[in-house]
């Protein structure tokens, strides 16, 4: 292992504080915004980087990870930090909404979308009936 290997390596693990696991459950694809939370004193550059980045526009996790060339790992901890002091927030949306269903209820789309899912994860379950 090089010299700047082995910086890098520390680096990234003084970075997260010696963590290993963020607080919070964060895919590739999720997506964050800025929020109305201020970075304190004690953040690093690299914080500043992806606040920075998500002010342009909403950012995914991988796109953060690619941009500031850093783990996914690490950047997933940095980043639940951020969600932590409300610097950064996830959007709320709803892909599946339909016009004409009740505000909360899941739409005919998802509820087939989860169907088709599980279908193709358990192909030889049984179907559920009620009795009666």
């Amino acid at each position: 292992m090089t010299e700047g290997g082995r910086e890098e390596y520390v680096r990234a693990y003084a970075l997260t504080g010696g963590r290993t696991q963020p607080r919070h459950i964060l895919a590739l694809d999720t997506v964050l915004v800025a929020g109305a939370g201020r970075l304190g004193p004690a953040h690093s550059h690299e914080y500043e980087e992806i606040l920075s980045l998500c002010r342009e526009r909403r950012r995914s996790v991988a796109e953060l990870a690619g941009r500031l060339a850093r783990p996914v790992t690490v950047v997933k901890i940095l980043v639940s930090d951020l969600l932590d002091s409300e610097v950064l927030t996830l959007p709320v949306t709803t892909p599946y909404d339909v016009a004409g269903t009740e505000p909360g209820a899941p739409s005919t789309q998802l509820l087939a979308a989860l169907s088709a899912g599980l279908k193709r994860k358990w192909p030889d379950a049984v179907p559920y009936r009620r009795a009666g």
